[in-house]
């Protein structure tokens, strides 16, 4: 895997599988793995037996729970490929592989168009700036529609990017074989069950005005990018395959325009496309000439050459606890070479650690190498204190780049060891799945002496509990899912403190005013300072701002975390050779404390949003099921034969739905939910 050139391959795609739960990614994944000889039988998720769903959790629900890291070789080109989950609560596992992906595809179901996980992915793809293309999967489904699922990319999606089709289907539903490819112009067909049989035909003829308007739409959006073919397409002259391809790959890497290819990937319908589209629109590290990051001993930002023999740099974007016990950690490198043996300097919490094992990972398998260049994803062991989102560098050279952050919990349980000898077993283990993922927590309720764990949903506890049993071996019992409630203030107060004491013979006094203002829900916590005294600045200003903010980790009703607030130092009093840090800390927390007390303080939880898809004549059931919890209906649309209907419904609310809903629905609707926000309990 190590290449003897000096900067980043171009024959290296760093690349991920992204879309809501059930959308086909990991049936896809299969697909590419055979195709590409990586397997030799593909499994099938709706068995259990696919190859990135390795985990018995993810076999027996037949979803994707943690994203999984291979290696498959495509066009003589290293395509390092993770699949990621689409159930929202294992978004962290998408947010931290997209951090260090240089493309994407987003699979759409052809059914169903864009789903709410769809539009949440797709933002975190936005966020790091990652270029994509889309693959419209399942089109022989009963109710797929390529034009609607294309239209829905346009109407949620298509603002700032060209939405651009490269292929359109022949047939859909029970009538679809295969693709027509826009640029060449010819017909993919598959008969067997082998995505490799492929038949090229003729375009159908049916189908040939369809596919000239539609080239002609592919050639207008293109000129819109680059002038030569602007002026061949204005002038009627023949523009090559090469040319289209070239500016569709410019466009998308980009971000200006997004592919969209179709197929069935269960059916092994439009396949082998997809490899070609990864390899041809995707970009690898080498269009990625520099990297960014800041000085850990400095103001100005660290820009880096990204070639083998610049400075380490690599970021740590996931920590897996293996079968034994071990550490595997999970590295981008950007620059430089990693070697066994190697000491690297972790220079996000500043010590260092040594490289034991470098590995090519194959999901749970994986293959050892000694060295690995600059634009590689690997596995590595030997990293005992390395956490998410930490960089790793050489000493004499350290960067520190964006880290990656993860979302508070929504959701708690208590849990305990069945005997009380194993106690300390089960806080050792729940604190290394805590190193695992950022949106696990687990700590000890010191009033009541239980450990909690929280994490995004009732799933992600849930698989917690059943790893606890499985993989450590650990009989526990939990407590029953609880929602994380929040605090916020519906009024401004401000309220004053004094602290005024002697220590040691040594008198301390601080006197603070303290201001709190409500904000609107999701600002979260903000301070300002409005005293205009000259003291009040260094750290004294830091000693009264860290006990004002201290404030929102306990909020005045309950003690849950306080959001949605300001903070402001209005006034300050000191006595000259008197007044200490300390006592300003003490006097603002104080007046903070009362403040909130006096600011009509009320409980919030958390809102989620939720999609429920029924048949048309169990509408009035999904609507019912909505009126009974709370639940706010905000629009209703059609999605062939079903109904589509999105609400907002209290968290707490929602324990249990799965059951009811299918009970109410004789086991036709589904439904799915993303958290949306805080806000206060009616």
């Amino acid at each position: 895997m190590a290449e003897g050139n000096k900067g980043p391959s171009t024959t290296v795609r760093n690349i991920g599988i992204m879309a809501h739960i059930d959308a086909g990614k990991t049936t896809l994944t299969e697909r590419l793995l055979f195709m590409t000889g990586r397997i030799h039988r593909m499994g099938e998720v709706h068995e259990g037996q696919a190859t990135m769903d390795w985990m018995p959790q993810e076999q027996e629900r037949g979803i994707t729970i943690t994203s999984a890291v291979t290696t498959l070789v495509w066009r003589k080109t290293d395509i390092h490929l993770i699949d990621t989950p689409g159930h929202v609560d294992f978004t962290i596992e998408v947010e931290r592989s997209l951090r260090v992906l240089d493309g994407v595809i987003a699979v759409l179901d052809g059914v169903a168009g864009v789903e709410p996980q769809t539009e949440t992915v797709w933002r975190q793809a936005d966020k790091f700036d990652v270029p994509r293309f889309v693959f419209v999967n399942k089109l022989d489904r009963p109710g797929a529609s390529f034009e609607r699922s294309v239209q829905s990319l346009q109407d949620h999606f298509g603002g700032e990017r060209i939405i651009l089709p490269v292929q359109i289907p022949i047939g859909e539903e029970g009538e679809h074989q295969g693709v027509v490819d826009l640029i060449t112009r010819k017909g993919l067909v598959w008969d067997g069950e082998d995505p490799a049989e492929t038949t090229e035909v003729d375009v159908p003829a049916e189908l040939v005005k369809d596919v000239e308007a539609r080239r002609a739409e592919l050639l207008e959006s293109l000129a819109d990018l680059d002038d030569d073919i602007a002026e061949a397409y204005l002038d009627g002259a023949p523009i090559s395959e090469e040319k289209i391809r070239t500016v569709i790959r410019a466009g998308t890497v980009s971000g200006r325009l997004v592919p969209v290819l179709c197929g069935s990937a269960l059916k092994n319908r439009g396949i082998p496309p997809v490899l070609e589209g990864i390899v041809d629109y995707l970009p690898s590290p080498a269009d990625l000439s520099t990297l960014t990051g800041e000085d850990p001993e400095g103001d100005e930002p660290v820009v880096r050459q990204l070639n083998i023999n610049a400075p380490l740099a690599a970021l740590a974007f996931k920590v897996m606890i293996m079968e034994d016990g071990r550490r595997m950690s999970f590295l981008r490198v950007y620059s430089g070479r990693l070697r066994v043996g190697a000491a690297v300097w972790n220079a996000t919490r500043e010590f260092e650690e040594k490289i034991s094992r470098i590995f090519v990972m194959h999901a749970n398998q994986r293959k050892r190498v000694s060295a690995i260049d600059c634009g590689n994803i690997v596995g590595v062991l030997g990293l005992k204190k390395s956490m998410t989102g930490d960089t790793l560098t050489d000493k004499d050279a350290p960067m520190v780049l964006e880290s990656i952050a993860g979302q508070k919990p929504v959701i708690y349980q208590a849990v305990e060891p069945m005997t009380s000898a194993e106690k300390e077993k089960l806080d050792q283990t729940l604190d290394k799945l805590a190193e695992e993922d950022p949106t696990f927590h687990t700590y000890e309720d010191k009033g009541t002496g239980e450990r909690v764990i929280s994490g995004m949903g009732e799933l992600h506890l849930e698989v917690v509990a059943d790893r606890l049993h499985r993989q450590f071996g650990l009989e526990t019992r939990v407590g029953k899912p609880q929602v994380v409630f929040r605090e916020t203030i519906s009024a401004a107060a401000t309220e004053v403190a004094e602290f005024d004491r002697v220590f040691e013979e040594k008198r301390m006094y601080g006197k603070v005013s303290v201001r709190v203002e409500p904000l609107e829900r999701g600002t979260g916590v903000q301070f300002e300072n409005r005293c205009d005294k000259e003291f009040l600045e260094g750290e004294f200003l830091a000693a009264a701002r860290e006990g004002a903010m201290a404030t929102a980790s306990s909020g005045p009703l309950e003690g849950h975390q306080l959001d949605d607030a300001r903070f402001i130092i209005m006034d300050a009093e000191m006595i000259e050779g008197v007044s200490a840090p300390i006592a300003f800390r003490i006097a603002a927390s104080e007046a903070a404390t009362q403040a909130c007390l006096a600011a009509s303080p009320v409980k919030m939880e958390p809102i989620m949003e939720v999609e429920i898809t029924v048949p048309e004549e169990h509408l009035g059931a999904a609507m019912s099921s909505i009126n009974e919890r709370k639940g706010k209906v905000e629009s209703m649309s059609e999605q062939g034969h079903y109904r589509l209907v999105h609400a907002r419904v209290p968290l707490q609310a929602m324990f249990g739905y799965s059951k009811d809903i299918r009970t109410r629905t004789q086991g036709k609707g589904t439904f799915s939910m993303t958290f949306s926000h805080y806000d206060v309990m009616l």
